[in-house]
C-alpha cells in the first residue's frame, strides 16, 4: 500500500513539474477556463504515460515548492467530468491527505491519472481548446499535439515504479498514524480505530448526538491510516456510521426546509470496500429526495431573496429582518435551487463576500454548503 503523503513529498523532491506529475496551487472547477485547464492536464498526463500512473499535486505554492494546502475536496463525481469531455477517459482519483504542518481543516489534493493505454482526446469543445485537441507534456507543460498519428510512448514508468515503492507504507509508520490521529482529537470526540482484512486500518472521531432517538455523528473526521488518506470530513453535517468485517458505510444527512419545517434528508451514501488482495474500493450512492414546497411560496422566497442581493450589491443598508433574512439566504437559495430556479448559484455568489465577512461564521458555512450540494445535485 502506498502511503500518500510520502508519495507526495516523493513528487515535490522533483522540484520541478514533468511529464509525469503536475502540481497546481488550487483548482478552478467552477469556471469555465479553470475547468478546461484541469481537463487539458488530465489528458496529457495521460497520453504522456500509457503505462503508469501519472499525478497533480494541489496545494503547492509553485515557485518555492511550499505546501499550504487547500480546502477539504469531496467532490467524488469530478470523473463525470473527465468522462463527458475526453474520448477514452482514463480512470481519475481525487484523495484529500492531511499534513501535520497544515491547519486542521487544510489537505493537500492528490489526482491520481491511472494508465489506459489509450489515446486521450477532447470529445468536445472547452474553453478555448477544440474538440478532438490530443495534448502531451513537454517537460512541465501541457502541449497541443499539432502533427499527424500521434504515437503512445513510454517514458516514465521505471521511474514512477521507483517513486511509488519508495513510498510504501510499513508497521512503524501505520502505528504512529493511529497514534497521531488519537492524540490530536478531543477524548469526547471518542477517536478510534478497526481493522479490516487484517491489512487496513481505518480511524475515526465524531462529535455524537442523539436526534429523535436517531445516533447521528458531525464533525467527522475519517481516516485511512496505511495510507495517510482523509476519506471524509463534515464539520456541519450529520452523519451515521455503520461497519461491517468487510465494509465501513458513512450516510450522510442535510437539515433543510422553510423555516420551522425542517427536517432530516439523506443526501449520499459513501461505502468503503475492503478486498482481500490488499486494495478498497470507494463507492458513492446518491439518495437525495428534495423537499417538495408550493409554487406561490417558492417564487415568493426567490424574489425576497434577489431583493436581498440587489441591495448588497448597491450597498444599501438592510432592515432588522432582512439582516436575519441573510443569514437563511443560503439555505432558502438551494431549496429555490431544488425547484428549478437554476440561476440560483449565480446569485448567490454575489453575496459571497458579504456574507464572508459576517460575525455569525455560521452563514459562510451555509454557504459553501449549499454551493457543495448543488454541486453535487448537478452530476447526479
Amino acid at each position: 500500500m502506498i502511503n500518500k503523503r510520502l508519495l507526495i513529498k516523493n513528487l515535490l523532491s522533483h522540484n520541478d513539474e514533468n511529464s509525469f506529475y503536475d502540481k497546481k496551487q488550487k483548482l478552478s472547477l467552477s469556471s469555465k477556463d479553470g475547468k478546461a485547464k484541469f481537463l487539458k492536464h488530465i489528458c496529457a498526463l495521460s497520453n504522456s504515460n500509457p503505462e503508469n500512473n501519472s499525478y497533480v499535486v494541489i496545494g503547492i505554492e509553485d515557485e518555492e515548492n511550499k505546501i499550504i494546502g487547500v480546502d477539504f475536496f469531496d467532490d467524488s463525481k469530478i470523473q463525470n467530468l473527465v468522462n463527458a469531455y475526453l474520448k477514452n477517459p482514463p480512470k481519475i482519483e481525487y484523495e484529500n491527505v492531511p499534513f501535520p504542518t497544515l491547519p486542521r481543516h487544510k489537505v493537500i489534493g492528490l489526482v491520481t491519472i491511472y494508465p489506459n493505454n489509450k489515446i486521450t482526446s477532447l470529445l468536445k469543445n472547452a474553453w478555448k481548446y477544440r474538440k478532438d485537441t490530443i495534448f502531451y507534456r513537454r517537460g512541465s507543460n501541457s502541449m497541443p499535439f499539432l502533427g499527424h498519428n500521434f504515437e503512445l510512448r513510454n517514458t516514465n514508468k521505471e521511474i514512477v515504479d521507483a517513486i511509488e515503492i519508495n513510498a510504501s507504507n510499513n508497521l512503524e509508520q501505520t502505528l504512529n498514524g493511529v497514534f497521531d490521529f488519537i492524540n490530536k482529537h478531543k477524548p469526547e470526540h471518542k477517536p478510534q480505530y478497526k481493522v479490516f482484512n487484517e491489512q487496513f486500518v481505518l480511524c475515526w472521531a465524531g462529535e455524537r448526538k442523539i436526534i429523535n432517538a436517531e445516533e447521528y455523528f458531525s464533525r467527522v473526521d475519517i481516516e485511512l491510516i496505511n495510507e495517510q488518506v482523509q476519506i471524509f470530513f463534515s464539520a456541519l453535517d450529520d452523519v451515521q456510521i455503520s461497519y461491517n468485517k468487510n465494509t465501513f458505510i458513512v450516510t450522510e444527512f442535510i437539515f433543510l426546509g422553510l423555516e420551522k419545517q425542517e427536517k432530516y434528508y439523506p443526501l449520499e451514501k459513501t461505502i468503503i470496500n475492503f478486498k482481500e488482495n490488499g486494495k478498497h474500493a470507494i463507492v458513492k450512492e446518491f439518495l437525495f429526495e428534495p423537499p417538495v414546497f408550493n409554487d406561490e411560496i417558492m417564487i415568493h422566497i426567490f424574489n425576497n431573496c434577489n431583493l436581498i442581493i440587489n441591495k448588497i450589491q448597491g450597498n444599501k443598508s438592510l432592515s432588522t429582518i432582512e439582516k436575519e433574512d441573510v443569514l437563511r439566504l443560503p439555505t432558502n437559495y438551494l431549496i429555490c435551487y431544488l425547484h428549478g430556479f437554476l440561476e440560483v448559484e449565480e446569485q448567490l455568489k454575489k453575496a459571497k463576500n458579504y456574507i464572508k465577512n459576517l460575525d455569525d461564521k455560521t452563514a459562510y458555512i451555509k454557504y459553501k454548503e449549499t454551493l457543495r450540494i448543488i454541486r453535487k445535485v448537478k452530476y447526479n
